[in-house]
């Protein structure tokens, strides 16, 4: 029926009351008040894309998994990253664990590899979820602080948990502040089996590895990016989809066998632990394509449904506790958010592939046994006895064998919670180092018990010693406490791992990365149109900032429109930045707040700067003295737009933050 009026509601008389009859308002009303379905309590706020897989060569050596079955199959996929600790309404650069989560619509059903952007995680048994979970998440007296750890609750635990530990060194580095979804790792976390169709079963670990390279931002930008867009990754992840600059991650395993997980100095099935690349090499088996956004965010990203249980012929789980307690408590999950276990049957969930059940009825049912027979067995005609197990084609799990009393207890082989939190401090670069002090000392600044503060030092006395004095120091504790006591020797032989540093890692080119250029009236059209040129050639994006969002006019009379306006934009939102100015415009400049920061900013975040006559504005900025060679003067015997990116590549100019 089509509606005659959606702007009013059916009134008796001109001014009298509303009436029941009024059965469109009705709808209308009841549809709005049941809109809102509960969030989840982790990964709330996410953003999710549409994409593929592509396998680069056939492992059917390994898995029977119909993905690896030959060169360049294409699965679809969708991915959703996410933050942890916040609500949906919270920002996208908080220190926080990044979600990395995809599923693979393969031909023999979906398969869900639900990961992180670190490897690890803050506990060994699944019993403790719910603790470490309520401890970060808000204080419950309070309902705050949101998506953030720096509070007594969460430092309070993590103290009195010391398998938290090697966790916390990556929390508290740049991985936990990354630049964009596109620019950082992904990781199963847990071992997994692949299983090839003899049976043969060989353990994995899964990782993603962005193809343009690490990166992350500092802390000073993050807060100032929140404040700025807080919808940051999610605009950032958008605009370069819709660009056609596709974000590809590499698939990479690890894979190993009995022998080198019983040789291995950790238990491979301990999920605070790593495996170091160099004791076993990643290998690098397909691409992940993100190329297309979502039709509607709550259609897909809000209603996908991903269950670390959903697995495919050639995966197999293994026994870490922690996985074990995921797969039991995802089905959970989503029918409290979805109401209903016919969430299978929402678009985005659905298998793209031919499937068959005994399962019927329930909310919300879209698919139904369409035959007489739903129960199994019948003896009913093959044309309606409905779907039947194949024992040649169907899954079958691995006949691993354990054995041994029922016993409340934690593994003896985990109990090392010391040695690779210290690896992974001495694999960062001097940078990274300082960048983990400073998050610790900012994050227990904010703990109002003096005794949680010098716990957390104590258990940084088993990782590393300067690492837990320069801690101290910036608390101002007045004493060094005593070293944790420890279940086993911390060791600190392990050789440091460059594969776990972001700086080592970082982008062969400047592509991907965004230029943002404030030009006043008066600019040099010509470096203009130069600096467009070299960012395309460079496969990077530029945005004009100016003082009014109508643009200026440049020394040839055309008129430039600005993409942003100054107070709008500032520096945190770029890779780079130029100042396109004349003598004059900069000294006007150097009266606008917004512009002065926009280049303090740049300079204390180690951003290269590139300018022309832009002296007034960087003395205003109280840059006068202090420039040094991540600066480039255009306007300079020598200087040019293509050298100026080239040092861009490098991302930062690190030697000005010493």
């Amino acid at each position: 029926m089509v509606v005659g009026d959606d702007q009013n509601t059916l009134r008796s008389g001109e001014r009298g009351p509303a009436l029941l009859e009024d059965f469109h308002f009705r709808e209308k009303i009841f549809h709005f008040d049941h809109e809102r379905i509960p969030e989840r309590v982790v990964h709330a706020r996410g953003f999710g894309v549409h994409g593929y897989f592509e396998n680069y060569e056939p492992l059917t050596e390994l898995t029977r998994a119909d993905p690896f079955q030959e060169a360049g199959r294409r699965t679809e996929a969708f991915v959703r990253f996410s933050t942890v600790a916040g609500n949906k309404g919270s920002f996208d650069l908080a220190r926080d664990v990044r979600g990395f989560a995809v599923k693979l619509y393969t031909r023999e059903g979906n398969w869900d590899l639900v990961g992180n952007n670190i490897p690890v995680f803050f506990i060994q048994d699944p019993i403790k979820f719910p603790d470490v979970v309520h401890a970060a998440k808000q204080e419950p007296d309070r309902g705050f602080p949101q998506a953030q750890t720096a509070h007594d609750n969460f430092w309070d635990f993590v103290s009195l948990t010391p398998e938290s530990t090697h966790m916390l060194l990556w929390i508290m580095s740049d991985r936990a502040i990354p630049r964009s979804f596109r620019f950082m790792e992904g990781f199963g976390v847990h071992t997994f089996r692949l299983v090839n169709a003899e049976g043969k079963s060989t353990f994995v670990k899964f990782h993603w590895k962005p193809k343009q390279g690490l990166q992350s931002v500092v802390w000073n930008e993050a807060v100032k990016i929140n404040g700025a867009d807080p919808d940051f990754h999610r605009r950032d992840l958008w605009d370069a989809i819709q660009a056609g600059d596709f974000p590809e991650y590499e698939l990479g395993m690890q894979l190993f066998d009995e022998e080198f997980a019983d040789r291995f100095g950790f238990d491979i099935l301990d999920p605070t632990k790593i495996i170091p690349e160099e004791e076993v090499p990643v290998r690098r088996v397909g691409k992940l394509v993100l190329d297309r956004v979502v039709d509607n965010f709550f259609a897909e990203t809000e209603q996908v449904a991903f269950c670390t249980q959903n697995i495919i012929p050639g995966i197999d789980f293994t026994d870490d506790p922690l996985l074990q307690g995921r797969n039991f408590s995802y089905l959970d999950t989503q029918l409290k958010r979805l109401g209903s276990p016919n969430f299978t049957h929402l678009p985005v969930n659905a298998p793209r592939c031919p499937f068959a059940t005994f399962q019927q009825d329930g909310h919300m049912a879209m698919v139904n046994p369409t035959t007489r027979a739903n129960y199994e067995p019948n003896s009913w005609p093959d044309e309606i006895k409905g779907p039947r197990e194949d024992p040649k084609r169907g899954f079958h799990t691995y006949p691993d064998t354990e054995a041994g009393p029922k016993r409340r207890l934690r593994a003896e082989s985990f109990a090392d919670h010391y040695s690779q939190a210290h690896q992974f401090f001495a694999s960062q670069t001097s940078v990274e180092q300082q960048h983990i002090i400073d998050a610790f000392v900012f994050e227990l600044s904010k703990c109002d018990r003096v005794d949680i503060r010098a716990r957390v030092v104590a258990a940084l006395r088993n990782v590393d010693e300067d690492l837990a004095e320069a801690v101290a120091d910036g608390l101002g504790l007045p004493e060094l406490p005593e070293p944790a006591r420890c279940a086993r020797e911390p060791r600190h032989d392990l050789e440091p791992s460059p594969a776990l540093s972001i700086l080592l890692n970082g982008p062969e080119t400047f592509a991907g990365r965004k230029i943002g250029v404030l030009v006043t009236d008066g600019a040099d059209a010509k470096l203009l149109s130069e600096l467009r040129q070299a960012v395309q050639a460079e496969q990077a994006m530029l945005e004009i900032v100016a003082a009014k969002v109508g643009g200026v006019v440049t020394d040839d009379g055309e008129r430039v429109e600005a993409d942003q306006k100054i107070d709008g934009a500032p520096s945190v939102l770029y890779d780079a930045v130029v100042i396109l100015a004349t003598d004059k415009a900069a000294a006007e400049l150097a009266g606008l707040a917004p512009a002065r920061d926009f280049v303090s900013d740049a300079y204390a975040h180690c951003k290269f700067i590139a300018h022309r006559e832009a002296g007034a504005l960087f003395a205003a900025a109280g840059l006068g003295g202090t420039l040094d060679a991540g600066v480039v003067d255009l306007a300079a015997s020598g200087a040019s737009v293509t050298d100026f990116l080239t040092q861009c590549r490098d991302v930062r100019y690190w030697a000005r933050a010493s």
